[in-house]
Formats: structure tokens, sequence, C-alpha cells
């Protein structure tokens, strides 16, 4: 009891002298903190006042404190759009595709490397699934094109002559498919990192029970990163719109556009390439709105699903 009493009031004791210290030196704080507060504050929140160019007929010369307000008409415009619902359920699918197709994977490979015992290997192979993480996404989709091409390996392997990058049906898997394996392995380190906290006496306690592989995954390791993967679905899943530009663009032709012209393509059309910034600008931000109440939902979801417990 003495013991427990005296453990108490030591951490008591340290905390009371950092916050003290903390108190004492806070101008060395505040410096130290200033630099990251102010490019936070430059670019992260003063580029939010351009949004209000989403209500505005935006004139470059007059600015966007001389423009025209219009209110909601170019949101109007966009939604009663022929071409919304197509671009709309394209992002969607390719979204929620590429989150029920990816998101498992990097939580399967913490746990086929973390039944790997020799080190050594284990890093090698760590090695080989990272690496595609460092591939810039214009290499990527340069090397996607290259194998994918009527001349490339894959039609060499197969004996046929298709050109897979003009086919709409095959826009989705091409992208999805080059995703996961770019970014699958990286993804599954910190779910690897949490596996190492996993009780290693209650593992062998289930092997000595005779527990399988799954029952040992189910009972110890799950339980380990349970909180991770909740985390890390509801991010997910509140960025279901944002679908990245670069790499959806880079794998666009004229051909496949049925199925590869999403939300954030037409943007960066109508925006840079057409010049309309204020319909451009409503577009991306009905874009975000969506992101936002996806994100709120599913954390209400999972909530409820997981005993109160979400972001």
């Amino acid at each position: 009891m003495s013991k427990h009493s005296n453990k108490t009031s030591s951490e008591k004791n340290n905390r009371g002298n950092t916050i003290a210290y903390i108190q004492r030196h806070w101008q060395l704080y505040c410096i130290f903190l200033l630099p990251a507060l102010l490019l936070t504050i430059v670019f992260r929140y003063v580029p939010m006042g351009g949004i209000l160019i989403a209500f505005q007929r935006y004139n470059p010369i007059k600015g966007i404190l001389g423009s025209e307000w219009v209110g909601f008409d170019f949101f109007e415009r966009f939604l009663s759009s022929p071409d919304f619902s197509k671009y709309l359920i394209n992002t969607l699918k390719l979204s929620i595709y590429g989150l029920l197709w990816g998101f498992p994977i990097p939580i399967l490979l913490a746990f086929l490397l973390n039944r790997i015992q020799s080190t050594g290997i284990k890093k090698k192979i760590q090695l080989v699934l990272y690496m595609p993480n460092f591939v810039s996404v214009i290499v990527l989709c340069g090397i996607v094109r290259i194998f994918l091409s009527v001349t490339g390996p894959v039609n060499l392997l197969l004996d046929t002559k298709i050109n897979f990058m003009t086919m709409p049906e095959a826009f989705r898997t091409i992208y999805i498919a080059s995703g996961i394996w770019q970014g699958a392995g990286w993804a599954s380190i910190m779910y690897t990192a949490a596996l190492s906290n996993a009780s290693q006496e209650l593992k062998e306690a289930a092997v000595i029970d005779g527990a399988n592989i799954f029952q040992q995954i189910k009972a110890v390791e799950w339980p380990a990163i349970k909180d991770i993967v909740i985390i890390q679905f509801i991010l997910s899943a509140g960025n279901i719109m944002s679908v990245g530009f670069e790499k959806a663009y880079a794998l666009q032709t004229d051909l496949n556009l049925a199925s590869s012209e999403i939300i954030a393509t037409y943007v960066y059309k109508k925006g840079l390439l057409d010049g309309d910034y204020s319909f451009s600008t409503a577009v991306g931000l009905f874009n975000t709105i969506v992101n936002i109440i996806l994100l709120i939902i599913v954390n209400q979801v999972v909530k409820k699903m997981n005993e109160g417990k979400g972001l």
C-alpha cells in the first residue's frame, strides 16, 4: 500500500514540476510553436476566403470584394446539369469500391507479417511491400500504361491485342488495383506496430490451448488493433468523395471518360482549363460538404456499433 502511495505521489510531483517548468519558460514554447501556427494560418485558413467566389460571378480584375454576388446560382447549375449524376456516380463507385477492396488488404498484410518469426526475412518482405509507396503517382501511371498497352507485358502474356486503357469497364479495376499495389504495404505499418502491443502471454496460452491461427487472431491480435482500424475506417469513409485527381487524370483517355470522369477532374477542367473559377469552386465546395456529411454519418453509425467509441 505504501509503495503504491509513494508511486502516486511521485507521479504527481513530476507532473507538477513539468507544469511549473512550462509556465516558467512559456516564451520558449511560443517561439517553437509560432512558425508552425503561422504556416497553418497562412496556407490553411487564409485560402478559405476564396470559397466566397463560389457565390459570386468572379472577375479577376475586380477581385473577390468587387465581383457580382449571385448566391447559389452555380450550385443550381451543377445540380441541374445532365452530367451531374454521371460524375457523382463515377466518384462514388471509384471511392466505395476502392474502400471495400483496398481497406482490408493492409490489415491482412499486418496479420501475415506478424506471423513471420525471422526478423531478417520480415524486414526484407517489408522493404518490398513499402517500396511502391515511394513511386511518384505519374511514374506509376506511366508504368500502368506501359504494362497494359497493346504491346505491353500483359497482352504478351495473354497473347491478345487489347488496349485496356481505352475500356471504360476496365478503368476502375486498373485504378483500384494499382492503388492497392502502391499503398497497401505502407498503410500496413500502423497495424503492424499496433500488433506489437498484443500480449505474447495470451498468444502462447492460446497456442497451448490448441487455438488455430484464426482463433489466435480473433482472441489476441484483433483486439490490439481494433481501435486503430475503426478510426482509419471512419477517416477513409469520410474521404469517399476525395478521389485522387492526379491519378484519375493521368489514367484518363478520351475513350474511357464514361467511367474515368469524376468530380475532381471535372473541377480541374472547368477551373484551370476553361477559366470558370466560380463554377469550379462551387463544385469543389459541394464535394467538400458531401465529404463532411459522410464523415459525420459514418462516425455516428460506428459509435452505435462499437459501444460509443468513434472519433
